[in-house]
């Protein structure tokens, strides 16, 4: 990830605020990227200025040691460092309204796993209504499958030991000021928009991955952890 360690900037979106039009209205992604995500960057680096030895770290190892904190750190460090990343794997997962299905590879998989891309899609959206209050849907690589899974607030999937696949933002800012409080149309319309060509590439990232280090892991009786809500 670029930009990935302290002093952190927002960097650009991959694609002009008005791209995902109709779907995601310009407004939203305006206030999303420019004040939101924004204020988690502001917040992260005031943190960050008094601790040195934190500045050395990537946004990943302070996601994934902030349980190993001190207790004034490791919530602030947790929600912050955990918003930056979190929505800079949504903004990135999306695209110009285009295929609506994956392709290759991680179609093959959903497919085998859930029965077809329209139960995949069931399956996403039930676990997006499911999340209570704010959070995120999260598809996820887990020993050679995929896996829906949600977490609450600013939490990340990384601190589990997981692999990203796709990230489904559904906090209330993500789309209220063009879907209310219909947090299912959003779901829906968000599905128009997704980059499935990102999506299938980072499958395959973390095969690979998986290939050359879980292995290994499994042989030592570690492997992947599995300890967030599974859909």
């Amino acid at each position: 990830m670029e930009n990935n360690m302290y002093p952190f900037v927002n960097l650009p979106l991959p694609y002009d605020y008005d791209a995902l039009e109709p779907y995601i209205d310009t407004r939203t992604m305006e206030i999303h990227h420019d004040r939101q995500l924004q204020s988690y960057i502001d917040r992260l680096n005031l943190i960050l200025k008094d601790y040195p030895v934190l500045q050395q770290m990537t946004l990943e190892e302070l996601i994934i040691n902030a349980d190993n904190l001190s207790e004034g750190l490791r919530i602030p460090i947790r929600n912050y460092a955990g918003g930056v990343y979190n929505h800079r794997f949504y903004f990135d997962g999306l695209q110009r309204p285009s295929d609506l299905t994956p392709k290759n590879t991680l179609l093959e998989v959903i497919n085998g796993q859930f029965g077809n891309f329209y139960n995949f899609q069931d399956v996403v959206k039930k676990a997006g209504m499911g999340v209570f209050g704010s959070g995120y849907t999260w598809l996820v690589f887990d020993k050679e499958k995929v896996k829906v899974i949600t977490t609450p607030n600013q939490n990340c999937p990384i601190a589990q030991g997981y692999c990203i696949i796709f990230a489904l933002d559904v906090w209330e800012h993500a789309y209220y000021l063009q879907h209310y409080n219909l947090r299912g149309n959003y779901i829906d319309d968000w599905f128009r928009v997704v980059n499935w060509e990102k999506a299938n590439q980072l499958y395959l990232e973390c095969l690979i991955d998986y290939q050359e280090i879980g292995i290994r892991r499994r042989n030592q009786g570690k492997g992947f952890n599995n300890g967030m809500t599974e859909r």
